[in-house]
């Protein structure tokens, strides 16, 4: 005789009673908690600062997960926001663990909202639910519309996905119709915003967006 133990399954399982901690902490503090994933190079960082510049009545905090450096979090610093930098040690993703841990180092007194920019990746950050108020995904125009029939699950757990760098979508074949196509089987209550961090184009709807989330938390 022998046991067959699902060890994905206990592990999710054990994710999922952390991220109900996560959760109960952050409501008890009063911070609205965002995980914002996306692929290396979608625009994370850039996305987190103009945000920041846009809700000056907003105090805003920002975990920054890397696997390795400190590039991302000295730019979000500039920016008068309070910052830590994770390191994951080579995993390709946040946990609830992970997250606990980070929040209980960074301290959340006085913020308004958390971001957790999660490490670059379109698999792997999708699995674990990190106890956010709202799950963010970015997509850049460069990647294509066909992201969500190769990444189903990232489309699945999102809330609001943000087309990133649509100053280039000229250069490249990018249908947003299309794209808002192969969600819809997948998630058709998912909020779709087109943005661009270099011209401003879409970001009075994200910023709308995420005011009513923070207000109707």
């Amino acid at each position: 005789m022998y046991e067959i133990y699902e060890t994905k399954e206990r592990i999710i399982a054990d994710n999922d009673a952390v991220a109900a901690l996560v959760r109960e902490r952050m409501d008890g503090a009063g911070v609205f908690f965002v995980n914002v994933m996306a692929s290396p190079g979608a625009g994370k960082t850039t996305l987190l600062k103009r945000t920041i510049e846009f809700l000056p009545e907003y105090k805003i905090g920002v975990m920054e997960a890397d696997v390795d450096s400190d590039v991302d979090a000295a730019t979000l610093a500039a920016t008068g926001a309070k910052v830590i930098q994770l390191h994951t040690g080579g995993l390709c993703h946040m946990d609830a663990d992970m997250t606990l841990r980070g929040l209980t180092r960074f301290g959340t007194e006085g913020l308004d909202i958390v971001f957790l920019e999660n490490v670059g990746n379109l698999v792997c950050p999708a699995e674990f639910d990190v106890g956010a108020d709202l799950n963010v995904m970015l997509l850049s125009v460069p990647e294509g519309d066909d992201k969500p029939l190769k990444y189903p699950l990232m489309f699945t757990v999102s809330q609001a996905a943000l087309i990133s760098k649509m100053d280039v979508a000229p250069v490249f074949d990018f249908d947003l119709d299309r794209f808002k196509e192969n969600i819809a089987p997948l998630n058709p209550e998912m909020t779709v915003i087109p943005l661009s961090a270099v011209t401003g184009e879409g970001f009075d709807a994200w910023l709308a967006y995420l005011k009513g989330k923070v207000s109707a938390r």
